[in-house]
């Protein structure tokens, strides 16, 4: 009797079992709270923006030469992945007329000088000098032709070959990209 009335007093004091249904695996967010949503990230000048929890994960991005893409995505453990694309109004530029055409032309000929690092372009050695070159001017391979600073070195920058400067892509004070065309030089 002691053991069957211990096991009786066992069953009695435990709590009962909750049990628990499984959710499913839908997004929190209607196509139209998506759009408000992008719209609102947009009004406030956003490019990119972010919102994850346990049953959503939304990532908006915004590119000024590209569409605006709008993703929904469901929960990490499902394969089922909504997404919406959102245009933005293309901006057209006016064709180019002749002039351009020959600029353009006439620069696939010339020899470029390219920035060999990423840092801010400058035409003179100090503000109160004159520039190392411009238009006109005739430069050989061992010509110092500007000056790009990166991480407040300055790095002197050559010609590298021999001709007259007929271009100067960039103005002084200018950031410069790697490999960005800084000089044409006609051979």
């Amino acid at each position: 009797m002691s053991e069957s009335g211990t096991a009786a007093k066992k069953e009695s004091t435990r709590k009962p079992v909750k049990k628990v249904t499984a959710k499913t695996n839908e997004a929190s967010l209607n196509m139209t709270e998506l759009r408000e949503l992008a719209e609102l990230v947009d009004a406030h000048g956003f490019t990119d923006f972010e919102f994850e929890n346990e049953k959503i994960r939304v990532r908006l991005s915004k590119q000024s030469t590209a569409p605006q893409i709008v993703q929904a995505v469901a929960p990490l453990a499902t394969p089922a992945i909504a997404s919406v694309v959102v245009s933005t109004p293309k901006v057209e530029t006016p064709h180019p007329g002749a002039k351009a055409e020959t600029e353009a032309s006439a620069d696939e000929d010339l020899f470029k000088i390219t920035s060999p690092i990423v840092g801010t372009f400058y035409s003179a050695p100090s503000p109160d000098k004159p520039a190392y070159v411009s238009v006109g001017d005739k430069v050989n391979n061992a010509t110092v032709v500007c000056i790009v600073e990166a991480m407040k070195l300055m790095n002197e920058i050559q010609a590298e070959t021999s001709g007259e400067v007929v271009k100067v892509y960039v103005e002084n004070g200018q950031p410069v990209e790697y490999g960005q065309p800084l000089f044409g030089i006609k051979k």
